[in-house]
């Protein structure tokens, strides 16, 4: 093999890389020394509504939804979110998370539509979590990986950015603000 032959792979295997971690996103911890920090017992507590939109992988709006959300907490520490939607063209869906704690004071969530329980990473004002979400579409389950990033603005609103890919190919996008 040449000499140039083997600069040109040792580049292109080094904008590869540089591709590759340009692309990943921020770690929570980034956000460690935000305020307000969000506790997650102390935001999600009784009634709070959410209003949001969802867009295609175009970036396209396709639908926009309401929806009410009745957060409460045992003894234990665990948490159930209960959310009722809905959306524009009258769809209704439901929602359970139930947030499990952990030894360590971290949690874990799952909902009825959730299959695998996922960590959820908080730092300062931040709440960041990634699962597989199973809904149907045209009819056919579909599962989605979910990509969840919230950040408390203010004690009363919460701003969620989520972003759905199949096969790492984003396929849409969901902004919702969450308030007390």
């Amino acid at each position: 093999m040449s000499q140039v032959t083997l600069r040109c792979r040792v580049l292109i295997l080094l904008l590869g890389l540089f591709g590759l971690t340009a692309c990943s996103s921020a770690d929570v911890e980034h956000y460690a020394n935000n305020q307000p920090r969000l506790v997650l017992s102390e935001f999600f507590t009784g009634e709070l509504s959410a209003h949001g939109i969802v867009k295609n992988r175009s970036g396209e709006l396709i639908r926009y939804f309401n929806a009410s959300i009745q957060a409460s907490w045992d003894e234990a520490g665990n948490g159930q979110l209960d959310e009722y939607f809905v959306f524009d063209d009258g769809e209704q869906q439901r929602r359970v998370w139930q947030l499990q704690k952990q030894a360590d004071g971290s949690y874990l969530a799952s909902a009825n539509d959730v299959p695998i329980a996922a960590p959820i990473r908080l730092a300062g004002n931040a709440m960041f979590m990634d699962y597989v979400l199973s809904l149907q579409y045209r009819g056919k389950p579909l599962d989605v990986v979910v990509e969840d990033k919230m950040y408390l603005v203010n004690p009363t609103t919460l701003i969620n950015e989520s972003r759905l890919t199949k096969f790492g190919f984003t396929v849409g996008s969901v902004s919702l603000v969450i308030k007390k």
